[in-house]
């Protein structure tokens, strides 16, 4: 079970991040909007930290059971979370970039959520540590 949940994570971050660039490029021009935004980075955000990254969660359960550990579906809801709030804090900053609006406190949340990401990314090497020793 645990396995196929990390093909379809890795598969709905792929379309997420497939469609965060078409929004980015549609967006843009909708608003004839021709500088910097964080839009931009939404795309490939997505597309490393969620659908390659499960991808590689994937071969490390095949190939070390890292799924199996005991705090793995804990790790998976927080880092899901971390990268989400990444992810949606960088979108309502960017569009708030093209709109000309400053969203106050974004910035934070942006950065809670990169943190958690981290801390994920940490978790997930301790437990293919666990794995690995086992």
């Amino acid at each position: 079970m645990k396995m196929k949940l990390m093909q379809w994570t890795s598969m709905i971050y792929a379309i997420l991040g497939l469609a965060a660039g078409v929004f980015y490029r549609e967006f843009t021009k909708m608003n004839d909007f021709d500088g910097q935004t964080l839009l931009r980075g939404v795309h490939t955000h997505i597309l490393v930290l969620g659908f390659i990254f499960f991808l590689i969660v994937l071969i490390l359960g095949k190939l070390f059971d890292v799924h199996k550990a005991k705090s793995f579906k804990a790790w998976y809801w927080v880092y899901n979370i971390g990268l989400l709030l990444t992810i949606s804090t960088m979108i309502a900053r960017g569009i708030g970039q093209i709109k000309g609006l400053e969203l106050v406190g974004l910035n934070h949340a942006a950065g809670l959520g990169h943190t958690i990401v981290g801390v994920g990314m940490i978790w997930l090497l301790i437990l293919l540590g666990k794995r690995i020793k086992e």
